[in-house]
């Protein structure tokens, strides 16, 4: 049976009200993030500034967004101290090549105009080029370097991980996978919490229908909450960072307002209910997929 406590949004949301993880390295995450795709130009600049006077200290972009430069602008704009934020990106799939991934992050970093990035992941494995472990191994020589805090990767498979132990002899702090309601992964985050690893939520709020559901529906009038924040809350309960995005300023406020209210262990199973096997939003499959 669904819980029925109800609650209401108080305050605000402060950075110090959003609870924090911590990565294997010992890189302190916000349990929640902004993600900027497709947000780019000013105005991509202005909703990242807005997003951090918000309340977010995690910001979430990547080299083929094309607004690194955006992202960058708007921390400055912002005000708030860059080491208060957790900013990452991602390299594409064209710069595995151990020196093309070292040329990437450098660009990367003139784009947004800063000395170092906290978290740079591989986007995709693309395991059919094989170059992905050449990729993290370049990325670690950075973190060495000092260019980059921590490394990780995202829509990265169990065997994937293993690769890059058996090959370099360190596991990424993140996966950043595609996780929502429609496509819950349990063996997924269940074998990147057995190996350390961190794993982050892309397209937390899928698209289409998700917040139509009637589970969602019932559970966000239980609390008093709106579906979004009901969804959000779930990815938490999980143990998963979600990255939501929005061009909307009073839905970048309500996607971080999900920190004074929780959901029950039954709530969470019925939400999780709705996985599907096909509940990718736009077939992409780590194990085929290829994006340059």
């Amino acid at each position: 049976m669904l819980g029925m406590t109800s609650t209401s949004p108080s305050r605000p949301t402060a950075p110090e009200d959003v609870p924090t993880r911590t990565l294997a390295d010992g890189l302190v995450l916000p349990a929640i993030g902004f993600g900027t795709y497709p947000l780019k130009g000013f105005a991509g600049r202005d909703a990242v500034a807005d997003a951090i006077g918000a309340g977010y200290r995690l910001i979430d972009t990547a080299y083929n967004y094309e607004n690194e430069g955006a992202v960058g602008a708007g921390v400055r704009q912002s005000g708030v101290p860059r080491d208060e934020l957790v900013l990452q990106t991602k390299l594409p799939g064209r710069y595995h090549r151990h020196d093309d991934a070292v040329t990437a992050v450098q660009e990367s970093l003139l784009r947004a105009g800063l000395d170092h990035w906290d978290l740079v992941l591989i986007h995709w494995p693309n395991p059919g080029r094989g170059l992905y472990a050449e990729a993290f191994a370049a990325l670690l020589s950075l973190r060495d370097a000092g260019l980059v805090r921590s490394v990780g990767v995202s829509n990265f498979l169990p065997e994937h991980l293993d690769s890059l132990k058996r090959v370099t002899g360190e596991l990424p702090t993140v996966n950043q996978v595609e996780l929502h309601p429609h496509f819950a992964q349990p063996e997924q985050r269940g074998a990147d919490e057995a190996r350390g690893v961190l794993t982050q939520s892309w397209s937390p709020l899928a698209r289409g229908p998700l917040l139509e559901e009637p589970v969602i529906q019932e559970v966000a009038r239980a609390h008093g909450r709106t579906p979004g924040q009901v969804v959000l809350r779930w990815h938490v309960e999980l143990g998963a960072v979600p990255l939501p995005k929005s061009g909307s300023a009073e839905r970048r406020r309500e996607n971080l307002a999900v920190f004074d209210f929780t959901l029950s262990p039954d709530e969470v199973a019925a939400i999780s209910g709705l996985s599907r096997p096909d509940g990718r939003t736009n077939d992409q499959d780590p194990a085929v997929y290829e994006e340059l």
